[in-house]
């Protein structure tokens, strides 16, 4: 299959983000169901994120044991806490709450911090079906796509999947030595599949949607770590809220969070720099992208 269009500053300067306006309410809302009580950071890393890209108003649904320490660390947010089972996990049965909290966004992210597989995809086979607009799976929330991928095509909500190489096999119900030998061919056939804008990889990523591919080269093995790709899909959410479409919002939030880790690279090493770095790279990066 074709390598797909190279992502570039040049490239993105000729595919302007909307503008952000001046008011919290233009910037748009979203809201990011994440996290357990194991791994309470997942949602903070990703609303951060979805912050630094210019999205107004955000909400953080996430276990119950980790609200209140959340809203003291990001006042910015407002934080739902969502009952847990015994492991910490967000009960499928709240998923009413996190359908009433959902009105009114213009995005929705699932799966960051996610830690049970099976959980993921009830709690998430609850909500889809009943969402609209555009929902971003992170993670642990593609379980709901392993299922039968192509029940994602029949859904009211656009749906971009945020996913690493492992997570595409695992939809693909392929080997993941696969996958890492030929992304392009496997994104673009989830993609396919889903008739959903697909955004996988690590220092090579690729955005698939229909025919369409992209490449993003930028990018080092040090966005390696914990928590890199919530911030990715924070950062892919973020725009979406504040009005881009969801190809360009996938081909963006590849290319910032990409860039931001090279930036990091160069200024700090090219590996230990930690995932909550990423993000207070993106401000500078967005103002240099639009002169």
């Amino acid at each position: 299959m074709p390598d797909g269009t190279v992502v570039d500053a040049g490239l993105l300067r000729g595919w302007p983000l909307p503008e952000p306006g001046s008011d919290k309410e233009e910037r748009g809302r979203l809201l990011v169901v994440a996290g357990s009580r194991e791994t309470p950071g997942a949602g903070l890393l990703a609303v951060e994120a979805a912050f630094r890209v210019g999205a107004g108003k955000v909400q953080l649904a996430t276990a119950r044991s980790c609200a209140a320490s959340l809203a003291v660390v990001a006042p910015e947010l407002r934080v739902i806490g969502l009952a847990e089972d015994e492991a910490g996990n967000i009960e499928p049965d709240e998923a009413g709450r996190v359908l009433d909290r959902a009105r009114g966004s213009s995005a929705v992210l699932l799966g960051p911090g996610f830690m049970d597989p099976a959980c993921a995809a009830v709690l998430v086979g609850r909500l889809l079906p009943r969402l609209q607009g555009t929902v971003v799976l992170d993670a642990l929330a593609s379980a709901y796509v392993t299922g039968g991928p192509e029940r994602v095509g029949d859904l009211d909500a656009t749906v971009v999947l945020t996913l690493n190489p492992a997570e595409l096999a695992h939809c693909l119900d392929i080997d993941a030595d696969k996958v890492q030998a030929d992304l392009e061919t496997y994104a673009a056939a989830l993609a396919h599949r889903t008739r959903a804008v697909v955004l996988c990889g690590g220092s090579t990523k690729v955005v698939a949607h229909g025919d369409d591919l992209w490449r993003v080269e930028a990018g080092n093995s040090g966005l390696g770590t914990a928590g890199s790709g919530d911030v990715q899909s924070g950062l892919v959410t973020g725009l979406l809220a504040r009005g881009a479409e969801p190809v360009q919002a996938a081909v963006w939030g590849a290319f910032l969070h990409a860039t931001s880790g090279d930036r990091l690279a160069e200024r700090v090493g090219p590996v230990g720099y930690l995932a909550r770095d990423l993000a207070g790279e993106v401000p500078g990066l967005l103002a240099e992208l639009s002169r």
